[in-house]
């Protein structure tokens, strides 16, 4: 089984992420962005060693009340985190033709 935690504003990160291993996920508030094979609100996937820290650099390079994110929560123990993210950012590009863009380009 796999979580996230609910959706956040990445400005907020600091209360909220982990300082610890994990998946973030940051995605567009409001609107969409425009990739090869449609339109996402997804733009980024990041494996960090300290989600709370890649959060706020992220949130440092893109400040505003625009983006929100989450992290994950629940993973089955075996999974190894790499190989999670690569899955995410693969499936991405399966479906819409490129990786996720950050800073995000709205369409």
């Amino acid at each position: 089984m796999v979580r996230f935690c609910p959706w956040y504003p990445l400005a907020s990160a600091g209360e909220h992420a982990p300082g610890e291993p994990g998946i973030l996920q940051l995605r567009l508030g409001s609107g969409l962005c425009e990739y090869p094979r449609g339109k996402s609100a997804m733009v980024h996937y990041a494996h960090a060693p300290d989600v709370r820290a890649a959060a706020l650099a992220l949130g440092a390079l893109h400040p505003g009340p625009d983006l929100v994110c989450r992290h994950l929560i629940e993973i089955e123990e075996a999974t190894d985190l790499g190989t999670f993210h690569a899955k995410l950012r693969d499936e991405f590009v399966r479906r819409f033709g490129t990786p996720p863009t950050f800073p995000p380009k709205k369409s």
